[in-house]
C-alpha cells in the first residue's frame, strides 16, 4: 500500500510539470527560430551599410580642409594601446539552460583578468539578470547592468542606447575601447564563449581605392561628413544588436536541447511508473480476493 501510494505520487508529479515541459519547448523552439532569421535580416543590413561607407570616403578625402569623422580623430597609438575599457558580458535573463550564464562568465572574467594585468582600467558592465546575480555573489559587482527580454528577442533600442553612450566616451577620450563577450550560436545546443570588439568600429581608411565602385557616382545632397557619422553609428549599433540576436539565439537552442531531454525523461518515467501502479494495484486486487476467499472458507489453511 505504501509502495503504490509513493509511486501513485511521482506519477501525479511528473504528468503535473510534463505539459510545462512541452510548452517551455516549444517556446523556446520558436524563440531560436526568430532569433536566427531575425539575425540573418540584420547581417544583410550591416552589409548593405557597410557598402555605403567605402562610397563616401571620396568626399571627405577631396574636401577643403581636412575633416575626418569624430570617431577617427583620436591617436593612433591611443587606439593599438587602449587604457581605459569597457568590458560587457551577454547572459540570459532567464535559467533552464545548462551552463549557458556559467560559461558567459567564467571566459568574461578570464579577458577582465588579461586587461588588469596589462594595466588596463575595466568597467564592467552586464546584460542579463543570470549573470549579473553570478557576478555579484562572486564579489564582483559590475558597474552597470541590464535587463532582458523574459518573453522576446533582446530589442534594438537596447543596442542603440548603449553604442551612442559608448560612442560619445570614446569622442570625449573617456573609454578607448568596448569589448562584449557571449555565447556565440554554434548550431543547435552548441555555443562558444567568444569575445569580441565592438569600438573602435571598423573603418575603410582614406587613401582606400574602390575598384568595384558604381558608375555613374552616386550623388550625395547632404554633408559627406555627417552621413558618414551617422551610418557608422548606426552601423556599431547593428553589430551590437546581431551580437544580441547570435546570444539569444544559442540561449534558446540550448533551453530547446535541454526541455527535449527534460520530456523525453519525463515521458519514460511516466510509463514506468503506470506500470508500477498497475502491477501495485493488481497485487492488491490479488491480495484482497485472497482474503475474501479465505474469509468465505474456499480456501484451505
Amino acid at each position: 500500500m505504501e509502495e503504490l501510494e509513493r509511486a501513485q505520487t511521482r506519477l501525479n508529479h511528473i504528468r503535473t510539470v510534463a505539459p510545462i515541459l512541452n510548452a517551455l519547448r516549444t517556446i523556446s523552439l520558436g524563440s531560436w527560430r526568430t532569433a536566427l532569421n531575425q539575425g540573418n535580416n540584420v547581417r544583410r543590413y550591416e552589409e548593405q551599410l557597410s557598402a555605403l561607407l567605402p562610397l563616401l570616403v571620396p568626399h571627405l578625402a577631396t574636401e577643403r580642409r581636412v575633416r575626418l569623422p569624430k570617431w577617427r580623430a583620436k591617436r593612433e597609438e591611443e587606439e593599438s594601446a587602449p587604457k581605459r575599457v569597457v568590458l560587457l558580458a551577454i547572459g540570459s535573463e532567464r535559467g533552464l539552460c545548462g551552463r549557458f550564464n556559467a560559461a558567459a562568465t567564467e571566459r568574461a572574467e578570464r579577458h577582465l583578468i588579461n586587461l588588469e594585468t596589462a594595466g588596463i582600467e575595466v568597467e564592467l558592465m552586464t546584460l542579463g539578470g543570470q549573470v549579473n546575480r553570478i557576478f555579484q555573489r562572486r564579489q564582483q559587482p559590475p558597474a552597470w547592468s541590464g535587463a532582458l527580454s523574459v518573453t522576446g528577442l533582446p530589442p534594438y533600442p537596447t543596442a542603440s542606447n548603449l553604442t551612442t553612450r559608448w560612442l560619445a566616451q570614446y569622442e570625449a577620450h573617456e573609454l578607448d575601447a568596448v569589448d562584449v563577450v557571449y555565447n556565440a550560436y554554434g548550431g543547435a545546443g552548441r555555443y562558444e564563449p567568444t569575445v569580441t570588439r565592438l569600438i573602435p568600429p571598423r573603418l575603410p581608411s582614406n587613401g582606400s581605392r574602390f575598384t568595384d565602385a558604381p558608375w555613374p557616382p552616386p550623388i550625395i545632397e547632404t554633408d559627406p561628413l555627417s552621413l558618414y557619422s551617422r551610418i557608422v553609428g548606426q552601423q556599431v549599433a547593428i553589430n551590437l544588436y546581431g551580437v544580441l540576436l547570435d546570444a539569444a539565439a544559442a540561449e534558446h537552442s540550448t533551453r530547446f536541447q535541454l526541455m527535449e531531454a527534460a520530456s523525453q525523461n519525463a515521458e519514460r518515467l511516466i510509463d514506468e511508473l503506470t506500470r508500477v501502479v498497475q502491477t501495485a494495484r493488481q497485487g492488491e486486487i490479488t491480495q484482497d480476493m485472497q482474503e475474501l476467499a479465505a474469509g468465505a472458507g474456499l480456501l484451505g489453511d
